[in-house]
Order: structure tokens, then sequence, then C-alpha cells
């Protein structure tokens, strides 16, 4: 039975349509209406979802309430011309949040949206890394020999753009320890505990001896720590409101 199968493109079956090759110049209201028309013939349509960001131009998802009527669409509307274009469908990768909100509860929804910001930030962290890379200096042309000397400094490390690129601290990927800094002159490890010990799997908050305005804190895995960071991130905090820095620990 076609529900069972996976896509041409090898993705699992599931309730999510994923329809790309859209006119991108329709508004969204009107390529909105446009779907629902047609896609409400094959089953319950419990949402479609269409952005106007760049990067989501000329794409949808269908989202129905049973696998099947998502592999009815799939078969019958791929290749349909919609304001003159032909639709690409296939099963979306991921199911959608009102898909995992309905089979899983609102406990499921937030784990889904945890994991989905820690790929993010991964995909963040290896896009930076490989823009780094592309920025790094070509090698200089070879010179002609000189007389051999003792060079000061031999073998210290170059610092040229031949040397590793490095991740910027806002894009490293998640682990289980957050890195505080611009912290307040009077933060404190019990104000810092009630402020980060809040979220799940919460183990220590750890000051620097003799540093002041930076401190890490640790969780029993990344869930936790992405939860944290994403809800403390330039938050105000001290007497000045003073707006704090949190990162990932470079691992």
């Amino acid at each position: 039975m076609a529900a069972v199968d996976a896509s041409a493109g090898g993705i699992p079956p599931n309730s999510t349509v994923y329809v790309r090759n859209l006119e991108e110049r329709i508004k969204i209201e009107e390529l909105k209406e446009a779907l629902e028309e047609i896609f409400a013939e094959f089953g319950n349509v419990v949402e479609i979802v269409a952005k106007r960001n760049l990067k989501a131009k000329g794409q949808a998802f269908i989202v129905y309430d049973s696998v099947d009527a998502a592999t009815r669409a799939i078969d019958e509307v791929n290749g349909f011309e919609l304001f003159d274009k032909p639709m690409v469908l296939d099963y979306a990768k991921t199911r959608s949040d009102a898909t995992v909100l309905r089979e899983g509860g609102n406990d499921e929804l937030e784990a889904h949206k945890r994991r989905r910001l820690a790929e993010k930030e991964r995909k963040q962290a290896h896009e930076a890394l490989e823009a780094q890379k592309k920025l790094k200096r070509p090698a200089a042309p070879a010179e002609p020999a000189r007389p051999a000397k003792t060079t000061k400094g031999a073998g210290l490390k170059p610092t040229s753009g031949a040397a590793a690129a490095v991740v910027p601290d806002e894009y490293l990927p998640p682990n289980k320890i957050l890195f505080l800094r611009d912290l307040p002159d009077d933060a404190s490890e019990e104000g810092l505990s009630a402020v980060f010990g809040r979220f799940e799997g919460f183990q220590e908050v750890r000051l620097v001896p003799g540093r002041k305005g930076i401190a890490f804190v640790e969780y029993e895995n990344e869930t936790g720590a992405i939860s944290a960071k994403e809800a403390t991130s330039g938050m105000p905090m001290g007497e000045e409101n003073k707006v704090i820095r949190v990162t990932y620990q470079r691992q």
C-alpha cells in the first residue's frame, strides 16, 4: 500500500506534505486560499504553513490529520499547475508542530521544538565554519631562496590567514555547558542559580575566581542548556540592567 512506502526521495511517509516550485509573487493569503481549495479534496487539512521570508518563498506545508490523506494528495496533485507553475510534492522531512501536539501533547511539542532549535544551531555553526574557511588567505607566492639563518620566534603558530578557522562564539554547536559573559560585578552563584536553575537538568553554576563578569552553567545534557540559552541570552541583570551574553562553552 502506498501509505507505508517511502517516497521517491526516500522520505518516510507522514501526514505533512511539502510543496515547492510555487509562484513566489503571489500574496501569502491568496496562495493559502488556493492551496486549501486544492488539497481539502483529499482529506481534513489541519494547517497550511507558508511564510514570507526569502528562504521559504515558493514553498508550503500542507498538514493533514492522517498519512493516507497526505499520500493521496501527493499521488494526485504532484505536477498539477498552480498559477502557471507545476507543483512538486513530497512528504515533509519532519512532522509539523500541529501533528506533534496532536499525537504527543505539549511535552512532546516542547521537546520537538528544542530538537529543532539544536539542529538549527548546529547548521549555523557549520555554515559559520565554512564561511571562515573561505575567508582564509591564499598561500603567499614562493620567494627566492635566501641564506639560511636562525629566525627569532621560529616554531610559533602562524597568525596569518593560514591559521585554522575559528567559529564565532555565537555559532558554536550546542553542548551541556553555557558560558556567561558581561555579568554585573555583583553577580553571585546564588543569584545565577535562581535564574538558570529553572531549566531542565540544571546542575551547577561555576564562577571564575579572580575574574568578574564571567561564569559557567552546567546541565545534565544539552537539552536544558538549549532552553536556558534561548531564554536568557540578552537578558538584563543587576541594578544597572546590564545585558548578559550567553553562548555554549567552546569545546
